[in-house]
């Protein structure tokens, strides 16, 4: 991070706010930043490739778009199939995150889906389906009652 300029510090910024919802977002991003389309595009290409930008994405507001509720799945996997069973549950649709954890005494949960659904008994049923499919039965739902944050990192702000 030592070797970012500060022209790839207000890309950083920029990127990291609200998406522009035009036709050509990255020229409005890269105005924004002063400078063109193509030098913008091109240093965040270069970012990504030095791991500057890991990941660009959506926050979707999943309760503003009916879905009301979610759990936090966690799933007792044998190691020799976590990255398996991983790469199977992370693929279904109603899965947004999906993470390997370290286990303690008396809670052998080592890997962790967060189910997104229209009702629990919804979550239920799809938690239901992706234990059958991969063999998993052992599992603790940890329902939302509350949320309290739902926002991403911010960086280089002043």
């Amino acid at each position: 991070m030592k070797d970012l300029s500060d022209l790839d510090k207000k890309i950083i910024r920029a990127l990291q706010g609200d998406f522009p919802l035009v036709e050509e977002p990255y020229k409005a991003l890269a105005e924004q930043v002063g400078i063109s389309e193509e030098e913008f595009l091109e240093r965040v290409r270069i970012l990504s490739e030095k791991k500057c930008i890991r990941k660009m994405g959506a926050v979707l507001r999943h309760r503003e778009v009916g879905f009301s509720a979610n759990v936090l799945c966690a799933w007792e996997v044998p190691e020799a199939r976590l990255e398996q069973v991983a790469l199977a549950m992370s693929a279904h649709p109603a899965v947004s995150h999906c993470y390997d954890r370290t286990t303690a005494p008396g809670w052998p949960y080592n890997l962790y889906t967060m189910i997104h659904a229209r009702s629990r008994q919804e979550c239920e049923q799809i938690a239901d389906m992706l234990g059958k499919a991969n063999g998993i039965g052992n599992r603790a739902m940890l329902y939302s009652k509350k949320e309290w944050k739902k926002t991403s990192m911010k960086y280089f702000c002043e």
